[in-house]
């Protein structure tokens, strides 16, 4: 059995953009569209949390800092073969005032931290993939995002590229097969989780294959 922890923000929570006080479905949002791809043989662990940041500490919304959460995730869901990343929209709020380059220096420590967490018995490592996250649209209406959010979103890929190349780890540009939602410019619709789930499934066979 290859156990695979999602790791990530709202869109892995599956905040549903027509109700964003609601969540998709289970077998909408795209860990559980991922585990019915990959069939039998993988354990998918969705650990998806809406606010989330990669580094950050939020005043406003406390508790939301990935690393904060990483020794209680690693610790309860090991052992662990594949460990995605999908962090660094909620790094963008203006409070935070971070690059492109910072947020992905966070989201690289995130997976850094996966990576060198002392498992003990209960290793290996997994293998990374690091993905960035989905662009934000012009016209994001949360307060908390300014209107430069929706330019340092295009950045992203570029730095978590070069992040993933120096540390040897899968990647993926979200931004290349989805989108967000017309609605609020932040989170994926069905179709969205569907073709995420389509992407990261590839990834994840292609290399257990090798």
């Amino acid at each position: 059995m290859k156990n695979v922890l999602c790791f990530g923000d709202s869109n892995t929570f599956g905040t549903d953009p027509a109700d964003p006080g609601t969540r998709h479905p289970l077998d909408v949002r795209w860990p559980g569209r991922l585990a019915s791809l990959l069939g039998d043989g993988w354990h998918v662990i969705e650990e998806g949390m809406s606010g989330r940041t990669s580094v950050f500490d939020n005043p406003l919304e406390p508790h939301r800092s990935g690393m904060e959460a990483l020794p209680i995730v690693l610790q309860s869901h090991c052992p662990l073969d594949y460990a995605i990343v999908m962090l660094g929209t909620n790094d963008l709020k203006e409070m935070f005032n971070a690059s492109s380059r910072i947020v992905a220096a966070g989201a690289e420590m995130v997976a850094r931290t996966i990576r060198d967490y002392d498992y003990a018995g209960c290793g290996p490592a997994p293998r990374i993939l690091l993905v960035s996250p989905i662009h934000i649209k012009p016209g994001v209406p949360y307060a908390s995002f300014a209107q430069s959010a929706v330019e340092r979103s295009h950045e992203l890929s570029r730095w978590y590229r070069k992040a993933a190349e120096r540390n040897g780890w899968l990647f993926l540009d979200a931004a290349t097969v989805a989108e967000p939602s017309d609605l609020d410019k932040l989170h994926m619709n069905p179709e969205g989780h569907a073709r995420l789930a389509d992407a990261i499934a590839g990834i994840l066979l292609a290399d257990a294959a090798r």
